[in-house]
């Protein structure tokens, strides 16, 4: 396994255009991979994003009929390059659509898949609702990937949030956490920096989160694409433009964190909250 490699997160802002997406994302892996990265991260819906009152609009192929999924695995396989294709649209047997992340090894070959948890179904401050629900099925597992660095930890967007489903991925050997994202600017201001340097120092984890910006439809992105250390510094950060941002990452530091902390060997069982007795009555769980 080696210790070091270089890493980057392309940061994108995509429209309804396949075709143009696509070779805005290509240029950007290009050049991230001319600078040195070993692997390359793009977003979530990179290739395919608006959002509209009534839907949200993401390019839905089935998985053998993808236009995204073989280019890239031909630029992997020229360039000799991982790359992460942060999520796509991919309709299943049943004609749902599940929000899917692939790992594609330098030979151009699928390592893993991961479909997206978590569904984000809210109404935000600025008068926005998202209901990925209405248009998208949940996933059912998590997923650790084997990679040449080591076992690699996927996750999408919204799964952010949930702090379970990352200290899982850590305990079942990851020590790299992809989140590629969407994450909108008004969630984004508030939340993305400190969510994923958070789950950066709980797992003791190496996090690559890129996020596309601007906007797309009736829906903004926060940008900010991010590469955090196990001890929760952020070593790049993507503004808000177009481009990718890079980082060397030292294996040897995840050792150093989850010794330093050693909280991944704390993890104990414990009974459910129980309901606790309050003068003049009871309250409710």
């Amino acid at each position: 396994m080696n210790k070091q490699f270089t890493v980057a997160c392309i940061q994108n802002c995509a429209g309804l255009d396949i075709d143009v997406n696509l070779e805005e994302s290509t240029d950007l892996v290009n050049a991230a991979q001319a600078k040195g990265a070993d692997l390359v991260c793009l977003p979530e819906f990179f290739s395919c994003l608006e959002v509209t009152d009534r839907e949200l609009r993401v390019g839905a192929f089935s998985e053998d009929q993808h236009p995204v999924i073989p280019h890239f695995s031909a630029v992997a396989r020229d360039l000799g390059v991982w790359i992460l294709l942060g999520s796509l649209a991919v309709k299943d047997d049943s004609q749902k659509v599940r929000n899917r992340s692939f790992l594609i090894d330098a030979l151009g070959n699928i390592v893993a898949r991961y479909d997206k948890l978590h569904m984000f179904d809210v109404d935000l401050s600025d008068g926005m609702s998202y209901r990925e629900s209405d248009t998208l099925e949940a996933g059912d597992r998590a997923v650790v990937a084997p990679t040449p660095w080591g076992m690699v930890g996927l996750s999408v967007c919204y799964d952010l949030r949930f702090a379970y489903l990352y200290r899982a991925l850590a305990q079942a050997g990851a020590s790299c956490l992809t989140v590629p994202a969407a994450f909108t600017k008004t969630t984004g201001e508030a939340h993305w920096h400190v969510l994923l340097r958070s789950r950066a120092i709980e797992t003791g984890c190496y996090v690559f989160a890129p996020c596309q910006y601007g906007r797309h439809g009736k829906a903004e992105t926060y940008g900010h694409s991010l590469i955090v250390d196990p001890w929760g510094h952020v070593l790049a950060d993507g503004g808000d433009g177009p481009g990718y941002v890079m980082a060397d990452i030292e294996l040897a530091n995840v050792e150093k964190a989850r010794k330093m902390i050693p909280a991944l060997r704390h993890d104990r069982s414990f009974a459910s909250p129980a309901t606790i007795a309050v003068e003049g009555g009871s309250a409710q769980r």
